[in-house]
């Protein structure tokens, strides 16, 4: 099946997405940040990067977008019904690398906190917010 996108769309549309910076990492920072918080980000030294970096709370946390993770029983996570195949193997590899990541981690003895992107949408935001701060 071919894409549903020519070239040129697809290109532009997969320019525009993130890696760092994303409205969902933006939300958490600045919460955090008016609550107190002093952070890093994207710490290279450590495993997988994290976001967020709290040193001071020997905290790290990952905001991980629901299709690029393969969040299971997320309606954000919907397989593409093209090149399933290489989608499945893309996804899968990223999962790998988080559940690597976060065992390294927590030998180093830091806690990791990982937020979903769906979590921090309509109602369940304030909820989210509010049990991230409790859980640091």
């Amino acid at each position: 099946m071919a894409d549903v996108h020519n070239k040129q769309t697809r290109s532009y549309n997969m320019s525009r997405i993130r890696a760092k910076d994303t409205k969902p990492e933006l939300l958490v920072r600045k919460y955090l940040f008016a609550h107190g918080f002093r952070y890093r980000l994207n710490v290279k030294s450590l495993p997988g990067k994290p976001d967020i970096v709290l040193p001071k709370y020997k905290t790290v946390i990952f905001i991980n977008g629901c299709f690029w993770h393969g969040h299971k029983g997320c309606k954000y996570f919907v397989l593409p019904k093209t090149r399933t195949e290489w989608w499945l193997d893309k996804i899968k590899g990223t999962q790998r690398r988080d559940r690597e990541a976060e065992i390294l981690l927590n030998v180093q003895g830091w806690k990791v906190i990982t937020v979903w992107q769906c979590e921090l949408k309509g109602k369940l935001l304030k909820k989210t917010l509010n049990s991230l701060i409790d859980s640091i």
